[in-house]
Parts: C-alpha cells; structure tokens; sequence
C-alpha cells in the first residue's frame, strides 16, 4: 500500500476530492430516485397502483444493492475513480431510455440496469475518501460526501416532479439526465487521481482473497451492527418518501402534485445535518451522533402522525435531518472500522444493506399503506428506528467499538 498519509483540509487537493465527489453523489443519487416525485403519474400514466409505482424505485436500488460487491472486486483492480467514471457513464445511457419505455414491465427491467450502474459510486467513494483523506478527518469529509447525496436526491425529484407536472413524468425524468450528465462530468474533471490505494493488480504482494476480505467484515459485529443501521433506517426513510405525496394527495390534505413536490425540499435539512453531524462525530464520538440522529428521526416520523400541514412538514425536516445524520455516520464509520484491504468490501457490503432495506420497505410498507392506512405506516417506521438504535447501543457502545 502507499506511504501516503491523506490529504488535509485546506488543501487544493482536498476542495477538489470534496467538490468532486459532491457531484458524483448529485449525478448517482438524482438518477436513482428520479421517478419518486413523479410516482402518482408513473401509476396512472403505466396502469399500476402506488405500491406498483414504487417498484420503480426498488428496482433501482435493488439493482444498486447487488451491484456494489462486483463494483469494489473491479474497483481493487482498476482503480477506484475510474470505476466511478464508468459506472456514472453507464447509468447516464440506461437513464436516457427510461422515457421511451412502453410499460411498466420494460421501465422496470431498465431501472434494475440503471441502479446496477449507478452501484459503482456508493460502492467505493467511501473506501476511496478514507484512503485519501488524513483519517482524523474522514467522518467530517465523509459527511459532506453524503450532503452530495443529498442535493443529488433532492435534485432529481424537484427536477423530475416540476418538469413533470407541466410536460409529464417521462420529459421530467429526462430532465434529470440532462443534470446527472453535468455533474458527472464536473466528478471526473475535478477528482484527484488516487494516492492512497495502489489498485491490485499493480502490487506484487498478494492479499487476502474476495471471499477473505467479504467474511472478515461478515464475522465483525461492529460491522453487521452498522449495516443494520443502513438497512433499517433506509428501508423507513424510501418508505416514508415514496407514500408520504399519495397521504397528502388525500384527505384532509389534497395538495396537488406540484405542491407535493416542493416537500422535497426538505432535503435540504439532511444538506445541512450530514456534514454537521460529521463534524460532530470527530468531536464527540460517533455513537453519541448517531443515537441522537436516530433520535430526532424517530420524532420526525411522530410528528407525521399528526392530520395537519404545517406539523407535517415540521416532521418530514426533522426526520430527514436526522435520517442523513445517522447515515453520515454510519457509513463513514464503516470502512474506518475495517481492515485496510477489505475497506472497498466494508462499504460495499453497507451499501449492499442500505439498498436492499430500501427495496424490501420501499415495496412492502407501500403494501401496509394501501391495507391498512399511513398511520400503520408510521408506527412500522417507529419500530425499525427503535430496532437501530438498540442495536447500535448494544454493539457499539464499547469503547474498543466507539472509539474506532
């Protein structure tokens, strides 16, 4: 491995690593969700209920989740960015025919491709930035990687929600390929060439094999501690985004879907709160910040109890808040707690989590949405909260655990 000891902030190196993975998760996390916004017309439009609908989304990270571990095998022998480069190219081509689709069964079968390619970026941006930044100061940068994501999610569905209301939903999806090939471009002019990682097939020593590094991970309790966080709190964040503009586009509430759309803004509080509670993380310790996270999302999602507007909105921000704080954590502690060789597999295998909590409650709360009422919903969010905070208090709270 290099003698190279990361970059620090301040550096040009640094903005630019920052700047340039900020867009990566802009282009990979606007294309994923591009069809949430516009789900209602994606149902009318294809013939499908909501629950249907919403497999355009599952599809995508479906396809992500089993993407990530071939992505960081490649990445080990090619090289971290260009593995980003091509995953980010792929997926701009297969999103740029989602709009011709004839029905739901094609968008479908091209949404798991995309989310496959799209599987190239989550599954070593975290491995390549804590090889690259000095590792004091990887929980902070990993926390403005993951603001990138944010804007990136926000993005796509502001983008594809307004676009679709006035020209439909397949003009608002191809809009957000427009943007994604945009920021992916500025991810590959920006990025620094990788000085921390010396990809595999380049190194004359020989190191532990696939199956090696993927089980070291697996018999971590640590890690199977964090990628339960990931899978729990994703499945209820989709869950709570995919259904949350059916609930109000009904009684008591009937906004109309472009008002709908302007609720993604609460987005911007994950912006705000993921590189914060990185920061927070580098001061006060990691499971301190993502129990409160954990904390403040249990409370959002209470909150969307509530039969009013404004209470609903309150909510939705502290939930999102709280959601991108957890994750930002989470996933930056991921591949500081895994051994050097297996950190691309440590992510992966998180994301792989991440994404299939995502698929699996991204579709079945939908199916207790349409059953028994959002309300039911909300109380299935509470519960996998609950779930991630007991595991994360029983099997991180050592100090061996917390302090890594």
């Amino acid at each position: 491995m290099s003698d190279f000891s990361g970059h620090v902030p301040g550096s040009r190196e640094y903005r630019r690593l920052l700047v340039g993975l900020f867009f990566a998760g802009v282009a990979t996390f606007a294309q994923l969700y591009a069809t949430q916004a516009v789900l209602p017309a994606v149902a009318e439009d294809l013939g499908s209920g909501p629950a249907d609908a919403a497999l355009t989304v599952s599809a995508s990270t479906l396809g992500l989740a089993a993407a990530v571990i071939p992505w960081s095998l490649l990445a080990d022998r090619i090289g971290r960015v260009p593995v980003m480069a091509v995953g980010l190219i792929a997926a701009t081509l297969l999103g740029a025919c989602a709009p011709l689709v004839p029905d739901i069964v094609v968008l479908l079968g091209l949404r798991l491709l995309e989310g496959a390619a799209l599987g190239a970026v989550p599954a070593v941006a975290l491995a390549y930035l804590s090889e690259e930044v000095a590792p004091r100061h990887v929980a902070a940068a990993a926390g403005s990687y993951i603001a990138g994501t944010t804007v990136g999610g926000l993005s796509g569905r502001i983008v594809a929600g307004w676009v679709g209301e006035l020209a439909g939903w397949r003009w608002g999806v191809a809009s957000v390929v427009l943007l994604c090939v945009v920021a992916a471009s500025l991810f590959v002019a920006l990025v620094p060439v990788a000085r921390g990682f010396v990809p595999r097939r380049a190194r004359s020593e020989r190191g532990p094999s696939v199956r090696g590094r993927i089980m070291a991970n697996l018999r971590s309790r640590v890690q199977l501690a964090l990628y339960a966080q990931g899978f729990l709190l994703m499945g209820a964040f989709v869950a709570v985004y995919n259904y949350l503009g059916f609930h109000l586009a009904g009684a008591p509430f009937f906004l109309t879907p472009a008002v709908v759309t302007l609720l993604f803004l609460a987005y911007l509080a994950g912006t705000a709160s993921s590189p914060r509670a990185g920061a927070l993380a580098v001061r006060h310790g990691r499971l301190p910040v993502l129990g409160a996270s954990i904390g403040v999302m249990a409370g959002g999602a209470g909150l969307m109890f509530v039969p009013m507007l404004p209470v609903v909105i309150v909510g939705l921000l502290a939930f999102t808040a709280g959601f991108f704080g957890a994750h930002a954590v989470a996933s930056g502690w991921t591949p500081v707690a895994a051994a050097p060789d297996a950190r691309a597999q440590a992510s992966s295998l998180y994301y792989l989590g991440y994404y299939a909590g995502s698929s699996v409650f991204g579709w079945l709360l939908g199916v207790v949405f349409v059953r028994a009422g959002w309300g039911v919903l909300v109380v299935a969010v509470l519960v996998m909260c609950a779930l991630a905070l007991a595991v994360a208090v029983l099997t991180l709270r050592s100090s061996s655990a917390a302090g890594r």
